[in-house]
């Protein structure tokens, strides 16, 4: 199995991935705000390089939107955050404002626990960009790696039990509690060709990690991992999104909500790209296509617009 240099190695740097899906690529608590006007803003966490990639990007994928929402009358609530990452969800939560949020960089699990003890006339004014990938682009991604329908499984806790009735009917799902041996939830799913996994902190924890990677290399099952850091520590392959394609999907909700007033519900993403760990493929005999390779759902590009020359 090509793990990098050193299964503890390996392992240290797939539960850092892990806490990053959790947290919403790692943003930090929210300190300040960059103010958009046209009564929007974006809450960022700290001053890293990534926070500031994030923003700035999306500042300007915003601004045509915003530069218009004070003649548009179909909302009610006339403001509008952005909240990069799960500490800024809470700072907006907190806030008691009547506005609209949409959040991003934040995993569906955290989203949920966040807003799940909201009124719900308030809750109607909250959606989401999830942080992981799409469950229904993950099946499909095993289908193109293994050429053929394939029987997945997958091991959800507490915080991802809200997935089952997405997932039940294609998918082999084992529930899993704090306290349950691994090794035997694992034993459950020996028919299952390949391992869908979720970014659950209590299910790919450090204690189990080094087990499920082994016990699945050994029984020849891939893993569809949930960010290409995994993938880079033994998944065979993920779809991801780039931190562009996140904020392309914010920008259209925020579009359409102020052309219409209506809010688009919570959603994973819909822009990607897939990794594959080649290394991996062989050992599990998979002879991976161009297609599965590229398989990918981009946004579309800016059209150019071209000067003609005068007569």
């Amino acid at each position: 199995m090509n793990f990098p240099r050193t299964l503890r190695a390996a392992l240290a740097t797939l539960a850092l991935c892990i806490a990053g899906a959790a947290a919403g690529a790692q943003i930090q608590a929210p300190k300040d705000e960059e103010a958009m006007g046209f009564r929007s803003q974006i809450i960022t966490g700290d001053d890293s390089e990534v926070t500031r990639r994030i923003a700035e990007d999306l500042y300007k994928r915003l601004l045509p939107t915003f530069a218009a929402f004070r003649t548009e009358l179909a909302q009610r609530h006339r403001m509008l955050y952005v909240a990069i990452g799960p500490t800024a969800l809470r700072d907006v939560i907190m806030r008691r404002c009547d506005c609209v949020v949409i959040s991003a960089f934040t995993s569906s699990q955290v989203w949920r626990s966040l807003t799940t003890r909201l009124p719900p006339g308030r809750m109607a004014r909250f959606t989401a960009v999830y942080a992981e990938p799409a469950p229904a682009d993950q099946l499909r991604l095993a289908t193109l790696l293994y050429g053929r329908p394939v029987r997945v499984g997958a091991i959800l806790g507490q915080d991802t039990a809200f997935l089952r009735p997405a997932l039940e009917g294609d998918v082999d799902v084992q529930s899993f509690v704090p306290g349950d041996d691994i090794n035997h939830t694992l034993n459950r799913m020996t028919r299952s060709e390949a391992l869908l996994a979720m970014p659950d902190g209590d299910v790919y924890n450090p204690e189990n990690v080094r087990n499920i990677l082994l016990s699945t290399y050994r029984r020849k099952q891939g893993v569809i991992g949930f960010s290409a850091d995994m993938v880079k520590v033994g998944a065979l392959a993920t779809t991801y999104s780039e931190i562009e394609d996140i904020n392309t999907q914010v920008a259209e909700i925020a579009a359409n909500f102020v052309a219409t007033g209506e809010l688009a519900p919570p959603q994973f993403p819909h822009y990607f790209r897939t990794v594959v760990n080649e290394g991996v493929a062989r050992s599990l005999d998979l002879r991976v296509t161009r297609e599965a390779r590229s398989f990918a759902r981009l946004p579309a590009r800016p059209v150019a617009h071209v000067k003609t020359a005068r007569p």
